[in-house]
């Protein structure tokens, strides 16, 4: 498998500080001036993405194969658009995105099995290094509890299997050659955050 290096992936159930620590990220390399850098998510705020999202918020219902070709739709302009994913790590930008192929692997191999996500997604490359934020469902639970409304994932039943899920789909990258870190997810924002940064900070573009 192909990676893509400069490009970093923040995978993790729901509730488990992804998006906190993309935030975390952004204020420490506002900081910084070099190297460049840029946080970005999926679903994107495309037009593919809006779409997916209203899919996930229950504002219209899509077939489980079917959000599985959005995400990959999604996923394809999102790598290789103007100012895309591989264009901004070829010029040497840093990229960290919250959730890209493996959790589309996790989330729609629960829904719709094995077979469809994976052959949608076999030609996207790997990032350089894959950050999986682990945590007991249990926990993550009590976290989401405080949002006002909750996404069609969202559910204690469903998040034991998209840890389990994860867990046993990390060796894929493993085998692609991504270096791959596993993050308790369970500590303190902060303490979370300085895992997240010493991961990062052993990257080849931090050396140049």
């Amino acid at each position: 498998m192909k990676l893509i290096p400069n490009f970093v992936v923040l995978e993790g159930g729901d509730g488990s500080g992804t998006t906190s620590q993309i935030s975390l990220l952004k204020d420490h390399f506002e900081k910084i001036p070099n190297p460049a850098f840029f946080p970005t998510f999926e679903p994107t705020d495309g037009q593919i993405g809006r779409l997916i999202r209203a899919a996930l918020k229950k504002e219209i219902f899509l077939k489980p194969d079917t959000m599985a070709m959005l995400f990959t739709a999604d996923r394809n302009e999102h790598l290789y658009s103007q100012n895309g994913i591989i264009e901004r790590c070829t010029r040497g930008e840093l990229v960290v995105c919250d959730r890209y192929v493996l959790s589309s692997l996790v989330y729609q191999g629960i829904e719709c099995g094995d077979e469809v996500p994976l052959a949608l997604n076999s030609r996207f490359p790997a990032p350089e290094l894959l950050l999986y934020f682990d945590l007991e469902p249990a926990i993550a639970f009590e976290r989401l509890k405080s949002r006002q409304s909750h996404e069609i994932y969202e559910y204690p039943e469903f998040q034991a299997k998209v840890r389990e899920k994860y867990l046993a789909l990390l060796g894929i990258y493993r085998e692609s050659g991504a270096r791959i870190e596993v993050i308790d997810a369970s500590k303190t924002q902060q303490e979370v955050f300085s895992r997240v940064w010493s991961a990062l900070s052993k990257m080849p573009i931090f050396k140049q």
